[in-house]
């Protein structure tokens, strides 16, 4: 609570956007020239009739629509594997999805093949309207390596490049948005607070895939890196 009253107090100050914090405006965030929205792997393939599709995917459609215009900076980032890729079940035998197989880089959940490069499954939704969109950042194209997050491959080493852009931009705050909350979410949450953005996640413009209670178990991991937990409602929009 005492941050939060610094920062509307700084707000009220005009200071708030020269610290690089969003502004807080009648108990809402109000997104700067210095925040970012991420939108995380709104395609085909996890949504409705998609290959790997996430119950409630389709949801958080109207949700970022709606967010959409508070931002001035948006980044979009799609799954764009290779056919046969090392995360897919069918490229090991006797494996079957949602189980592990260890590989190169440590334990990887194997998944139904999906987000096949150029296919409209890998597709991002067209109803999905994020007009001031500027980058798209297309990962797990790799053929040996996944990579869950928007700002790191799986083996947490290779770099996707986005924290550099976001840096070269002045971006100081990101508030992720997409599918899976439990996987590509967060992940992408907690490297970017590794890479020193003020983080947060819009729970309600996310929905997870809860394999064996991943979800809650995501949220505690992310919890415990810095990133904060906030709905829709606490964007001012207009």
């Amino acid at each position: 609570m005492q941050r939060r009253s610094l920062l509307k107090s700084t707000a009220v100050l005009g200071l708030a956007g020269g610290l690089g914090w969003p502004a807080f405006a009648a108990g809402k965030i109000k997104p700067g020239a210095k925040a970012a929205l991420i939108v995380v792997d709104v395609q085909n393939c996890f949504l409705d009739g998609g290959t790997l599709a996430v119950k409630g995917g389709n949801e958080v459609i109207p949700v970022i629509n709606t967010l959409a215009p508070a931002f001035e900076n948006i980044v979009v980032t799609q799954d764009w594997h290779t056919a046969g890729h090392a995360s897919f079940a069918s490229a090991h035998d006797g494996k079957k999805p949602f189980e592990t197989a260890k590989l190169s880089y440590g334990q990887q959940v194997l998944w139904p093949d999906h987000c096949v490069q150029g296919t409209e499954d890998a597709a991002v939704s067209k109803e999905l309207k994020v007009p001031t969109a500027q980058l798209i950042i297309r990962k797990g194209f790799h053929k040996d390596m996944d990579s869950y997050s928007a700002f790191e491959e799986a083996d947490h080493k290779t770099a996707t490049g986005l924290a550099g852009y976001l840096k070269a931009r002045g971006i100081k705050t990101v508030f992720v948005t997409g599918i899976a909350t439990d996987f590509c979410v967060a992940w992408t949450a907690m490297d970017a607070r590794k890479a020193g953005f003020q983080t947060y996640v819009i729970e309600d413009a996310t929905r997870g895939i809860d394999l064996n209670g991943s979800l809650a178990a995501a949220w505690k991991q992310m919890t415990a890196k810095g990133v904060k937990r906030i709905q829709s409602a606490d964007i001012a929009t207009a």
